[in-house]
């Protein structure tokens, strides 16, 4: 990569008044680092089902390639675009390829660590889709090669500086800014449940004794397992469904817990550090397939928490509660006249909320591989305490759990030949 860049720059050096003269220079051209006086930015999307096709149109990029191990998809995703996109089978090619200057992965979350570690030491900027990685080991991985190549990263949730936060209908800017005045007082208590207008969405399970079936023409269900145990094919495994599967996801939790704990991890200014005590309230969990919990309770060193409520019984509890005040849904507040008193703080500090600009300028996603691992990692310390159904201790400077070999095999998990990262 080092020579390339080399050559890029000596190319540059030689070829100034020439490359002034284009309107469209694709950024390949012109080094990492680099971009064309047009601004033009390419993508190629891994995962072209219904997560995939979402993403073709973003302004300022432009699609040039898209990969997928369903031929059905791939056909899907071509006429979506027009056609005369680039397509292929194995991700690996799609990265390589010079005209791709971003790397957009929309698998499932088995292949999210993999591919962006693989999409980074190949010098590519990342738009990943949530969650980060399916493990804790992982995530640790693809920090180490962003920080190691120097590519930007985004993580694909935006709640904690776009959009109105669910049920609090508001931006979390401004729940933000309440917590930072300290008017609630300290520590905190966040309750993510229905009552508080979160849906954990449990219809994501998986079923117990799939049956076996045959893989249909259209799918590379080898290259879909990928470093996944192998199982026979069932439908249910495979596509929408695979969210219910510890093997690719982890169901309710590993769809939606990113999207609602990013923006409470961000609210308590815990982007670097984990909980020290994960509690879990729920039935045995099968070993294939994700089942329900009542309850999750996540406590930080200096007392803050965030409960999971999965069952509901949290009726009329705040969002946030504190020892001088509360946050009700909506934006509800106990303190008096607490919009004329917030008036009187400073807003938030500014982020960097346009992933184009920290292309362009190499400055960090307001959402990247740093807070997002961590974000993640609250994902994952959940899934690790379902699968176990105990209570965990956790060191946050080491990300391992204290004295719990079980549960440290989970953070870094087996993959199938040829498989690793």
């Amino acid at each position: 990569m080092e020579s390339k860049n080399k050559s890029r720059r000596e190319f540059i050096k030689k070829s100034a008044i020439g490359i002034a003269a284009f309107t469209i220079v694709p950024r390949f051209v012109l080094g990492k680092g680099y971009l064309a006086p047009s601004d033009h930015l390419t993508k190629g999307v891994i995962g072209v089902g219904s997560m995939g096709r979402g993403h073709f149109k973003y302004a300022g990029t432009k699609t040039v390639a898209i990969c997928d191990v369903d031929s059905r998809h791939l056909a899907i995703a071509q006429k979506a675009l027009g056609g005369g996109v680039k397509e292929y089978h194995d991700f690996r090619d799609l990265i390589k390829s010079p005209e791709v200057d971003i790397v957009h992965i929309a698998t499932p979350p088995h292949w999210h660590g993999i591919m962006a570690v693989e999409a980074a030491r190949a010098g590519k900027d990342i738009w990943c889709e949530k969650p980060m990685t399916r493990t804790i080991g992982e995530g640790e991985k693809v920090v180490e090669a962003v920080k190691q190549h120097g590519n930007m990263f985004r993580l694909n949730t935006w709640f904690r500086f776009d959009a109105n936060f669910y049920g609090m209908k508001v931006p979390v800017k401004k729940i933000k800014k309440l917590v930072d005045t300290g008017m609630l007082g300290w520590p905190l208590k966040v309750t993510i449940s229905q009552h508080t207008g979160f849906n954990w969405k449990f219809y994501w399970v998986g079923r117990e004794n799939l049956p076996k079936q045959q893989v249909p023409k259209e799918l590379d269900y080898d290259m879909w397992l990928g470093p996944a145990p192998y199982k026979p094919y069932s439908e249910h495994r495979v596509h929408t469904t695979f969210r219910g599967y510890w093997d690719y996801d982890g169901g309710g939790l590993g769809d939606m817990g990113q999207h609602y704990l990013d923006p409470v991890q961000y609210l308590l200014g815990k982007d670097n550090e984990s909980p020290v005590s994960i509690d879990v309230d729920a039935p045995q969990q099968h070993s294939d397939a994700v089942g329900t919990w009542r309850r999750i309770t996540y406590t930080y060193a200096d007392g803050c928490q965030i409960i999971l409520d999965g069952e509901g019984k949290d009726v009329g509890k705040a969002f946030i509660e504190g020892p001088s005040g509360k946050l009700y849904k909506g934006f509800v507040c106990d303190i008096p006249n607490v919009e004329q008193k917030m008036a009187q703080f400073p807003d938030p500090e500014m982020q960097v909320t346009d992933f184009l600009r920290s292309v362009r300028t190499r400055e960090k996603f307001a959402l990247n591989e740093i807070n997002g691992h961590r974000s993640a990692t609250l994902v994952n310390l959940g899934a690790i305490a379902l699968r176990l159904n105990r209570s965990l201790s956790f060191d946050s400077a080491t990300q391992r759990f204290v004295n719990d070999d079980a549960a440290n095999r989970l953070i870094s998990q087996p993959m199938r030949g040829p498989w690793s990262i």
